[in-house]
Parts: structure tokens; C-alpha cells; sequence
């Protein structure tokens, strides 16, 4: 008895060993993280750590990182990467060991109708069975394809049948089967395929997340330059609007005086009209800018952070302006660093590995079966001559027999299968084909989109130098313009006409050197966009996926 508890036991580790080499890493309970586990959104984080005398005061690197904390598309776009992490977990479904149990009782009778039942010759007599079956069974798929089938089962059966001299008996059957594909479906490619494709998917996911990440922090750099040009341009047109006002008094203290004519007035009234029609313009505008920038950090999320005026802590000057960028070096760069460039290389490997998995099922089906088994018997023995018990025995005696195996059973098979048609397997090589020129086609498509992007991105930012310094050599310019036009009009040697196209010139010039500042500041950041690199200045890392 001690001797098979001992061969089972071996049995049933060798079947954990084996399968073991078939799992990875990936669990249920490590994959699911505490933020999907729960079910509820968690609030926003970190807003009112920047909640500085009743203003919501950030700076550029603080945007960015308040939306990467709370920015619900970010988050929305983050999930594909955990669905795919399922996914592969998914994938391990066919090396799944499994375990069987099961336990029946049966019992019947029935009228007596021959002498051979061993009940009597009377018609009222019945012939009485019982039936209690037991099975535990364990079955395990592995890499290689081999499939294995291991069942212990033992049956009691009693009876009022005078022919049998075992009553009741213990029949117990040890069961050992295997099944290994030879050709389709035969060895470890064939077989974790589906792993290492799900595997690639989930690095695709994290690729294409990492370059949402980059498109979003790109936006969030967008959006706070936004803010600031409309907040600088709205303080351009307020201080315009004060000059023209101050203007328009010096004017009508004049026509009081008797030294301006009538109709002169009208000029001054004009002009500090339309430029208080255009500070109404800028003030909207920068709500607009202002909102757009609240719902990218989050700050819609919590009511109170929501009535909070916003303070950006960055100035539009550039600290300073950087070399000419060398467009091969930003081109390299790119192409190396684009998360885009790694999905689309997954997407071609797991192409290939279609491809090769669908010539395996393009193979005959030819397979290796094989059986062992013992059998064993026990239970209560009778003469059936005197009905005398000769030897008491049970559940233990039949077992023992087992362990000794002194009654095998065991064959071997070989099946071949050998379709005369397989168009399904057919249709799917072509449908892999046709995704392996699809995304070739794609691959190519997105090297030439980020040669496009970063070419215009460079081009954008030596532009954006130059205007520059023409924006800064101009406003000054525009400076000393009003202030000669101011003197002359003091002097009387010219018209307010001039004093105030001079104020509308000086304001389009502070305008257009805003631009410029913004600019060139958009100009830097898009080209860290086109080359992959914009993470680094903010010093964002996104967790690796273990292979």
C-alpha cells in the first residue's frame, strides 16, 4: 500500500513539475491592479498641493505631470495596455492543469427471470445491485503538445446474486494515457505561438501607449503656451485700450480748450472703441484656453479646484535658444526612439509567426497514443459451493493489487489524419499573408509620416529663432517710434492720428514678439515630440512590461 501512496505521489508531482514549465509568471492577482480591483475612480491627485492664495498656480513641468495623474483620456488609453495584459494571461488557458473528481451511486432491481441471475426460481424473487463508483483524475497539456491523462478509480459493488463469490467487491483500475502530436501541432513553437503572439501584442499595447503619452504631453505643452499667449495678449490689449483712453481725455480736454476741431475727436473715440471691443475678444479668449488647459490637468474633476483662477509660474522669454538642430541627427533619433516605430516591428514579428504557425496547420494530423494501466480486486470472498466466507477483504485489498501491477493493461497507437482539402488552414495563411503586407505597408507609411514630422518640426523651430529676434529688433522699434510720435504731438508738429497708429503699431509689435516667444517655446517641444524625446525633459518613466 505504502508502495503505490509512493508512485502516485511521484505521479502527481512529476504532473506539477512538468506543468509549471508551462506557466509564467503572469497571475490573475499580480496583473489586476488595485485601481481596476475596485471599481470606483479615484479622486484627483496632487491639485491642491498647488493651491497658493485662493489661485491654482503651476508651472509647465506641473501641468504636464497633473496630466498624466488625472487626465481621463490618458487613463481611457491606459487600460488597453491592462486588457492586453489579461489577454496574454488568457493565452496560458490550454496548459491549464485540471482535476477531476467524481462519485456516483447506483442502485437497482430487478424481477427475477433466469436461474443464471442467482436469486431462486421464484417469480417474486429480485435480483439486487449496488453500485458506488469513486474517480480522481488529472489532465495536463505542455509546450511540446504532449497531452497526459492520469485517473484513479475504485468501485464497490454488493449484490444479492448467489454467483459471485466476491460480494461485495472493490474493483480499482490506475490509468495512465498520453497523446504527442508528430507533425501539426507537434513540438513548442507550434504550441506557444499564441503565447509569444499575445505576449508581442501586449509590448504593441504599451508602444502605442507610450506614444499617446507623448502626443498628450505635447498637448499639455500646447495648451499652456496657449494660456499664456492669450493672458499676455489680453495684458497687450488692456495696456493699448489705457493708451487710447488717455489719448481720447487729451482730446476732449483739447476741444474744450478750443484747440482741437470738432470732428477730430471722433478719431480718438474710434480707436478706443475697437480696442476695447478686442480686450472683450481676448478675455474670452483666454477662458476658452483657460478651460481647455483645466480639463487636460483635471481640475473639472473637484468643484472647488474648478472656480480657482489659474497662475502660470512660466514666462514666454526663452531662458535660452538652442543651436540649429542637425536634421539627420533628429532624424536618427526618431527612428530609433518613436514608440510608433517599436509597435509596428511587433506587428510585423507577430506576422511572421502567423505566417509560420499557419504552414504547421497545413500538416497532416499524425499523432502517438499510449496507455498503461492496473487493475486490482478485492472484497469479501465465498465458497460458492458451501456459501462459507473463505477471506475478508475491502477497498485496501484491491488496492494493494494495484500497487503491485501484477494485472497491466497497455497498448500504443498511431493516427493519421490526412485531410484531402484544408481550406480553413488555407484561408489562414492567406489572411496572415495579406496582414504581413498590410503592415509592411504600415510600417513604411509611419517612417515616412515621422521623416515628414520631424523635418517640419526642425524647420519649425530654426523659423521660429529667426522670428525670434526680428519680433524683439521690431518691438523696439516700435518703442521709439511712439515715443517720437508722442514728442511731436507734444510739440505740435503732428496729429494724434500718428500717436495713435503708432500705440496700434507698438501693440500689434508686443503682440507678434508673444507670438514669437510662444512659438519658438511650441517650436522646442515639437521637436522632442518628433523624435520620441519629450519624456526625458520631464523625466517621465513608464514601467516596463517583464518578458
Amino acid at each position: 500500500m505504502n508502495v503505490f501512496r509512493g508512485k502516485v505521489v511521484f505521479f502527481v508531482l512529476l504532473s506539477i513539475g512538468l506543468s509549471s514549465r508551462a506557466q509564467s509568471s503572469e497571475s490573475y492577482r499580480k496583473l489586476l491592479t488595485p485601481q481596476v480591483r475596485s471599481g470606483k475612480l479615484a479622486p484627483p491627485e496632487h491639485l491642491a498641493d498647488y493651491v497658493k492664495d485662493g489661485k491654482l498656480s503651476i508651472s509647465l513641468d506641473e501641468a504636464v505631470r497633473l496630466a498624466l495623474e488625472n487626465n481621463s483620456s490618458i487613463r481611457i488609453q491606459e487600460t488597453q495596455v491592462e486588457s492586453q495584459k489579461f489577454a496574454l494571461l488568457g493565452a496560458y488557458q490550454p496548459f491549464d492543469p485540471l482535476l477531476q473528481a467524481n462519485a456516483n451511486v447506483n442502485r437497482y432491481s430487478t424481477p427475477g427471470s433466469s436461474a443464471l441471475q442467482g436469486v431462486g426460481q421464484s417469480g417474486s424473487t429480485a435480483l439486487n445491485s449496488l453500485t458506488q463508483l469513486g474517480q480522481i483524475g488529472y489532465s495536463q497539456m505542455f509546450k511540446t503538445g504532449t497531452n497526459i491523462n492520469g485517473t484513479v478509480s475504485s468501485t464497490k459493488s454488493s449484490t444479492n446474486s448467489s454467483f459471485n463469490f466476491f460480494n461485495p467487491y472493490f474493483s480499482s483500475t490506475l490509468n495512465f494515457q498520453f497523446t504527442q502530436p508528430l507533425l501539426r501541432n507537434a513540438g513548442v513553437f507550434a504550441n506557444t505561438a499564441p503565447l509569444v503572439i499575445a505576449r508581442r501584442t501586449l509590448l504593441q499595447s504599451r508602444a502605442s501607449f507610450v506614444a499617446q503619452v507623448n502626443d498628450a504631453i505635447f498637448q499639455v505643452v500646447t495648451q499652456y503656451w496657449a494660456v499664456v499667449q492669450a493672458r499676455g495678449s489680453l495684458q497687450v490689449e488692456q495696456e493699448s485700450l489705457s493708451l487710447a483712453e488717455a489719448s481720447y481725455q487729451r482730446d476732449k480736454r483739447a476741444l474744450e480748450l478750443g484747440a482741437l476741431p470738432p470732428l477730430d475727436i471722433y478719431r480718438s473715440q474710434s480707436e478706443v472703441a475697437a480696442r476695447r471691443l478686442q480686450a472683450i475678444q481676448g478675455q474670452y479668449t483666454l477662458k476658452q484656453t483657460e478651460d481647455n488647459l483645466r480639463l487636460t490637468i483635471g481640475a473639472n474633476q473637484d468643484s472647488s479646484i474648478h472656480a480657482l483662477s489659474l497662475e502660470l509660474t512660466e514666462k514666454p522669454e526663452p531662458q535660452e535658444v538652442v543651436d540649429s538642430t542637425n536634421m539627420d541627427d533628429a532624424l536618427k533619433g526618431a527612428l530609433a526612439g518613436r514608440p510608433e516605430i517599436d509597435a509596428a516591428n511587433y506587428a510585423l514579428a507577430n506576422d511572421e509567426t502567423s505566417i509560420r504557425l499557419a504552414h504547421n496547420h497545413l500538416l497532416p494530423s499524425l499523432s502517438l497514443a499510449g496507455f498503461y494501466q492496473s487493475t486490482g480486486l478485492g472484497g469479501n470472498q465465498f465458497d460458492l459451493n458451501t456459501g462459507a466466507l473463505i477471506s475478508q477483504g475491502g477497498f485496501g485489498s484491491s488496492f494493494s493489487q494495484l500497487s503491485g501491477f501484477g494485472f497491466p493493461g497497455y497498448g500504443a497507437s498511431l493516427t493519421l489524419n490526412l485531410p484531402i482539402k484544408n481550406r480553413g488552414a488555407e484561408a489562414n495563411l492567406g489572411t496572415a499573408l495579406v496582414s504581413r503586407s498590410r503592415d509592411l505597408y504600415s510600417a513604411r507609411q509611419t517612417r515616412e509620416e515621422i521623416t515628414l514630422e520631424v523635418n517640419n518640426a526642425v524647420q519649425q523651430l530654426e523659423e521660429a529663432k529667426l522670428t525670434l529676434e526680428a519680433g524683439k529688433i521690431a518691438y523696439d522699434l516700435a518703442q521709439k517710434s511712439l515715443a517720437a510720435e508722442q514728442r511731436k504731438y507734444e510739440l505740435g508738429a503732428e496729429t494724434n492720428f500718428f500717436v495713435l497708429d503708432a500705440q496700434s503699431k507698438l501693440a500689434q509689435a508686443d503682440l507678434d514678439l508673444l507670438q514669437t516667444q510662444v512659438n519658438y517655446q511650441i517650436a522646442r517641444a515639437a521637436v522632442d515630440h518628433a523624435t520620441g524625446s519629450l519624456l526625458n525633459p520631464y523625466h517621465i518613466q513608464i514601467k516596463e512590461i517583464a518578458p
